[in-house]
């Protein structure tokens, strides 16, 4: 396969796991926001009691005792910020999937300020999926500015 098929392949992968993202974060955004005005404390033990979760465990406690106490004005902080890593999410993949030099140096630049973070949650809450998807967001990272330091080159070249 041609670098040039190989590279646009990767680039529209990227593209769909960004896309991918921004749906999760639109739907869980949506979802916070329909619990603006219910009472979060039943709906958290409905869920609890769905999932066959044993609200005795420390974590499952501590999970409803934090959703228990939120606020509508905290919840709508959430939504607001959950849609704009969405819009982030949107617009990285829209770049990336038109093959635009733009959408490599803003996925680039949004996911490698994200990685800290990634890394802060990983030492607090260690999971296999945010390992995966920090190991993810490095690699897409590191590719990128390869293939924008070669672009560089090539055209200075």
């Amino acid at each position: 396969m041609p670098s040039s098929s190989r590279n646009r392949i990767l680039l529209r992968t990227i593209a769909a796991f960004k896309f991918v993202k921004a749906v999760l974060l639109i739907i869980a955004g949506a979802g916070v926001l329909r619990l603006v005005h219910r009472d979060i404390a039943s709906t958290a033990e409905h869920f609890v009691e769905t999932f066959h979760l044993d609200p005795g465990k420390p974590y499952v406690a501590h999970a409803l005792s934090r959703v228990s106490s939120l606020t509508p004005k905290q919840l709508h902080e959430i939504g607001l910020v959950t849609f704009i890593y969405a819009g982030l999410f949107l617009l990285e993949g829209i770049g990336l999937w038109s093959l635009k030099r733009w959408g490599e140096w803003i996925t680039v630049v949004i996911t490698g300020s994200l990685l800290p973070l990634e890394i802060y949650e990983l030492f607090r809450h260690p999971t296999l999926p945010k390992i995966v998807v920090l190991l993810m967001n490095v690699a897409i990272v590191v590719y990128l500015i390869r293939r924008i330091r070669q672009a560089d080159a090539h055209e200075h070249g």
